[in-house]
């Protein structure tokens, strides 16, 4: 019997929108010769892919509870050490968040999250710093330009999301920071990073990582000119706050 072989679709660089073929013009936003194709990876019908069944999007099998049952203990919040983001996210960080930071270049998001890990750290949390854009170097000459204490702030400089699961899950970091989103790859699938396709599986993958493992995550976005955080619109839908 052949083997069935991947079918290809077409999605929108604008919208992010998929179509099964392709088109001049998008459907669902009406842009013009922005459809790109691209191939769903192969899945493993192996061990690998029961054990990934076992776990519910939560972490833990999924099982029908009853409302009354549902615990309604308060969630602890974190505080990031700013009076005005704590205010933004309701009260402080909650584990097991995602919270998606966009903003013009250069307009201090990586200071801003750089700021919130080192108080977090000093706090007695584990953190993790991951960035894509900026060497190890420039990192901590930023630290000691804004005079924090960044001494036992963990950083890691990586764009294989693979790889950066694999070292999360050695350290285990209480609140991890992904900067940026737009840089972040997958090699299973087949396009470049800050793709539509790339942006939204690696934000989907790492929204899945914080609910397993009970991680807060903060996700750097770029902005485009018009003020709209760059690459498909699902992506403010995966996050819990932008």
């Amino acid at each position: 019997m052949a083997k069935k072989t991947d079918k290809p679709t077409f999605y929108c660089t604008d919208c992010g929108t998929e179509h099964s073929r392709w088109a001049g013009q998008c459907s669902a936003c009406g842009a013009w010769n922005t459809l790109k194709e691209w191939t769903a990876p192969a899945f493993s019908t192996g061990s690998s892919s029961k054990s990934t069944k076992s776990n519910g999007y939560a972490g833990a099998k999924s099982e029908i509870v009853r409302l009354a049952e549902v615990s309604l203990a308060e969630t602890p919040r974190w505080s990031v050490g700013l009076g005005e983001f704590d205010r933004v996210l309701g009260g402080g960080l909650v584990p097991g968040s995602v919270v998606l930071i966009g903003g013009d270049p250069g307009i201090g998001k990586s200071s801003i999250l750089l700021q919130v890990q080192t108080h977090l750290s000093v706090s007695g949390l584990k953190t993790l710093y991951v960035s894509g854009e900026e060497s190890l170097q420039q990192i901590a000459l930023r630290a000691r330009r804004m005079q924090l204490p960044a001494d036992d702030l963990a950083l890691l400089a990586e764009t294989d999301m693979d790889s950066i699961l694999t070292q999360a899950q050695q350290i285990q970091p209480q609140v991890l920071v992904v900067d940026s989103i737009q840089t972040m790859q997958l090699d299973s699938i087949g396009s470049a990073a800050g793709s539509v396709v790339q942006v939204r599986e690696t934000a989907a993958v790492l929204t899945r990582y914080a609910k397993q493992t009970g991680t807060a995550v903060f996700l750097v976005g770029h902005v485009t000119k018009s003020g709209e955080v760059a690459g498909p619109r699902v992506l403010e839908h995966i996050v819990d706050a932008v």
